[in-house]
């Protein structure tokens, strides 16, 4: 029985993008013909073993090639000589295929416990394996990737990346960010009245605007989490956004009570306001932080939600990305609310 793997895998290899399974296999694994008992199954694996070191697995195929099933080289050694290999052959074995791009089988491949994973072929034929190794691989290279996507670039760069490689892969998230940060000025500069008039609310525009990210930033690291679930229902998401708008709440009304108490005693203390000036922007500057985290919460939550609806990597939301749309909301609520609280209300 000829068992020995021809090279026409390493041509295949060559054949797929650097984005699918099939570029990174190994041909490195054991397999038998099914049909065969226990005492012909170790002879194959001694001959074999020779030019294949992987032996912890030996995967058992049809005449054609098929893959029908593993053997655990633990199973096969304490059989007896004469016992059928299918009974102790499993059939239900994890397996991916060759021409699957890695990021949509990840999440799949992480949930595997086995040594190796067999790669077939459009025909269920085995072409190859990953393994542990290459498993090892393949999850901290996507983890890279997704967190060169949080950090606003376009892929994934290292030290010994040329400069102008660098540049391309920061640049265009930073020319976005760019336009979105001047909407955040030109919106600023419409509340400019607001400013002239009580001046001292900028002081705590750094304060609003950095929980704001900060909170966004936790949201779209849940969201992108819970989305590497493919199997995720529209309830699931739905509860998501629920959870995550109730987290924000309750946030939001901790830390807008702590504002409110530390910011009007700063300015009793230290910049000697009346207790009604002091207090009087306090309470909004906690009001605005209380609506900045609950919009930040939803923010972080449904705009990946929104780009994996649109088959759009939610990593694509990124941090900067999500923290300058809430710097947005943060401005428009912190000097909104301030004028219609503190000039137009109280006409401080």
């Amino acid at each position: 029985m000829d068992l020995k793997h021809d090279e026409a895998v390493e041509i295949t290899l060559n054949s797929f993008d650097d984005d699918e399974i099939g570029s990174r296999m190994s041909t490195n694994y054991i397999s038998i013909r099914e049909g065969a008992d226990v005492r012909q199954a170790m002879r194959e694996l001694v001959n074999q073993a020779a030019e294949n070191d992987n032996i912890s697995t030996i995967y058992v195929t049809d005449g054609d090639g098929r893959l029908v099933g593993a053997i655990d080289l633990k199973d096969l050694i304490i059989a007896r000589g004469d016992t059928d290999l299918k009974k102790i052959t499993a059939v239900s074995y994890p397996h991916v295929y060759a021409d699957e791009p890695i990021a949509d089988c990840i999440n799949r491949i992480m949930d595997y416990s086995e040594d190796s994973i067999p790669v077939l072929d459009a025909d269920n034929k085995l072409k190859g394996v990953l393994t542990s190794q290459e498993l090892a691989q393949l999850v901290d290279d996507e983890l890279g990737e997704d967190y060169a996507k949080l950090a606003g670039l376009s892929a994934e760069e290292d030290l010994s990346e040329p400069l102008k490689k660098s540049i391309a892969k920061r640049l265009p998230w930073l020319m976005i960010l760019l336009g979105l940060g001047l909407v955040v000025s030109g919106v600023v500069g419409m509340f400019e009245k607001v400013v002239a008039h009580l001046a001292v609310i900028v002081s705590f525009q750094s304060l609003i605007l950095d929980m704001a990210g900060n909170v966004g930033t936790q949201s779209l690291a849940v969201t992108i989490r819970v989305l590497m679930d493919e199997n995720l229902s529209g309830k699931q998401r739905m509860y998501l956004v629920w959870k995550e708008t109730r987290v924000g709440l309750l946030n939001g009304l901790i830390l807008g009570s702590m504002s409110f108490a530390l910011v009007g005693l700063y300015l009793m203390l230290f910049k000697e306001q009346t207790a009604v000036m002091a207090f009087s922007v306090s309470f909004c500057t906690g009001a605005a932080l209380l609506l900045s985290v609950i919009l930040s919460s939803l923010s972080g939550t449904v705009v990946p939600l929104i780009f994996k609806k649109l088959k759009v990597d939610p990593a694509v939301a990124s941090g900067p990305l999500i923290t300058t749309l809430n710097d947005l909301v943060a401005v428009v609520a912190y000097y909104g609310l301030a004028w219609m609280l503190l000039i137009n209300f109280m006409n401080l």
